[in-house]
């Protein structure tokens, strides 16, 4: 299908790789592995060329209103300037959280827990007591998530968790434990959570957990101290604020025309299920308990999942965008055979993604300060065969919501694929080649 849309300016935007796998080495961030989200230099480029350091009687606030693991978040934190964000995922939400209070943690206090840590899992590996945690109930798979041995060794480290007072040290315990609990684990992220098995890999029998757990928290101090010193150059107070919560909850929690810049990446429409593939975190570490996904709040999450809207009455767009409408009806009318499964599900997903998109845009215009710039990074998608230019479409929403879409910067082309559901996106299993590529749309609220 062909589509009449804004063109790109070129790569030479003057951003830097987005790809959040700049993070790896970078203290802070790289506590937490993330299959999405974007770089800390990004993050840096942006507030950099949207937020240029000026005298102001009152100290710039930045959102991240799909807050993931924090990379903007922190960013902020060390450019001293106020920070909000809001993520529903439990498991990515405590992760942001216990970055920004980092910098409340006493630091002698959080290595001598790392020492007693230490003693209790060295004791408890050659002790014939059982742990006093039980495993989560609701976890299900193909494959025991641990091994025996293994997952005696985890119940352990949890009743030491367990036992910390102090809320702030409990979570950076717990975010160390989630952080590389796949490694010694059945699974492994490809980047989906998968077996082990599924790929080629050996099941993992026995692991030194204590040692492996242990490693992650002498590094997080480290990065602690790096963090404390950081912020110690503002000598002022910042405010840092995390909600677990769905973004269209904003307007409780924010003043309105509050929000100086906006750095943000929406979940992509390729239905990528983070809490499916968060389960082991989210279950092990108390975030969600039963079978499914409702302790993560799956059906409240921007876009929703194909699974949930698949089977629903035919979704309409909320709005009137009459090339949108056409891609929505083209993707309808594929492949009508397979029902649910065909177009008909694939256009409600698309439908009901774009209608939280619209959403989404008016909270943004609530809490945007006059002038203040949202820049937001997407990718495009091809559903059925059909690409959809979800950037493109994303900025004229905003437009519709009373922002102005000023700009599209091409960021990367990331790799050739096809449809995520005819095949895989890998090129070498393709029959229809498209470039998948990774945009910032550049919106501003009215004039200041």
């Amino acid at each position: 299908m062909q589509q009449t849309l804004p063109a790109f300016r070129a790569l030479s935007s003057g951003f830097r790789d987005p790809a959040f796998s700049r993070n790896r080495e970078r203290p802070i961030h790289r506590w937490v592995p993330w299959v999405a989200g974007f770089s800390a230099q990004f993050v840096d480029d942006c507030l950099t060329r949207y937020l240029p350091e000026r005298r102001l009687t009152r100290t710039p606030c930045v959102l991240d209103p799909f807050a993931g693991v924090g990379t903007t978040l922190v960013q902020g934190t060390v450019r001293g300037l106020d920070v909000a964000g809001f993520e529903i995922n439990p498991y990515a939400a405590l992760a942001t959280r216990a970055k920004l209070d980092a910098v409340f943690v006493g630091v002698s206090e959080f290595d001598r827990c790392i020492a007693a840590f230490e003693r209790f899992m060295a004791r408890r590996s050659r002790a014939f007591t059982d742990p006093r945690t039980p495993p989560p109930v609701g976890f299900s798979g193909r494959t025991q998530l641990f091994s025996a041995k293994v997952e005696r060794k985890v119940l352990f480290a949890l009743d030491f968790i367990g036992a910390l007072e102090d809320e702030e040290m409990r979570n950076l315990f717990r975010l160390a434990l989630g952080s590389v609990m796949v490694s010694f684990s059945n699974y492994s992220y490809e980047p989906s959570l998968t077996r082990r098995v599924a790929v080629g890999k050996p099941e993992i029998d026995d692991a030194e957990v204590g040692e492996v757990v242990t490693t992650k928290l002498r590094l997080m101090l480290d990065d602690v101290l790096w963090l404390k010193s950081q912020v110690k150059r503002w000598n002022k107070a910042l405010t840092s604020k995390v909600y677990n919560d769905s973004v269209f909850s904003a307007n409780d929690y924010l003043r309105s025309r509050s929000v100086d810049l906006v750095i943000t990446s929406p979940p992509y429409l390729n239905n990528y299920h983070y809490p499916r593939n968060t389960r082991p975190q989210l279950h092990w570490l108390g975030l969600a308990s039963g079978r499914g996904y409702d302790g993560a709040r799956e059906a409240e999450s921007f876009g929703k999942f194909w699974q949930t809207v698949r089977d629903l009455p035919a979704t309409n767009l909320s709005f009137e965008m009459r090339e949108l409408k056409a891609v929505v009806d083209a993707i309808r009318g594929l492949n009508a055979n397979k029902g649910a499964y065909g177009g008909s599900g694939w256009a409600n997903y698309v439908a009901t993604y774009f209608n939280d998109a619209h959403r989404f845009c008016r909270v943004l215009a609530k809490v945007m300060r006059p002038g203040a710039v949202a820049v937001i990074v997407l990718g495009n998608s091809i559903i059925q065969g059909v690409e959809v230019q979800t950037d493109q479409y994303f900025g004229r929403i905003a437009e519709l919501s009373g922002l102005h879409f000023a700009d599209t910067l091409l960021l990367r082309e990331k790799r050739t694929g096809s449809s995520i559901i005819r095949s895989s996106v890998r090129a070498d299993r393709a029959t229809h080649r498209t470039v998948l590529y990774e945009s910032a749309i550049v919106l501003r609220s009215g004039a200041a």
